[in-house]
């Protein structure tokens, strides 16, 4: 059953990661009037722009990264703790 949780863990990480993907495109288009700034694009972008952008994704990566991981924990230590009481 750990293994369970522990998978099930990963698929809403990279769910999360997904979803918060598109928020931040979604907010920095929004936010800009631009695309925001991806692989593969000509020169368009400006350093700063970029710049922003990446620390922004950044960010919210590591906020998305973090709180899975508290959540897949909490939800390890209620089902050990449930499955001792039963």
């Amino acid at each position: 059953m750990q293994l369970l949780l522990k998978l099930l863990g990963t698929a809403v990480s990279i769910g999360a990661g997904i979803v918060g993907s598109k928020l931040v495109n979604a907010g920095w288009e929004k936010a800009t009037g631009n695309k925001p700034p991806q692989k593969g694009d000509d020169a368009e972008a400006s350093l700063r722009g970029a710049l922003a952008f990446a620390v922004i994704s950044a960010t919210v990566s590591a906020a998305i990264q973090v709180l899975t991981t508290r959540g897949t924990q909490r939800a390890i230590a209620k089902f050990n703790k449930t499955r001792d009481i039963v």
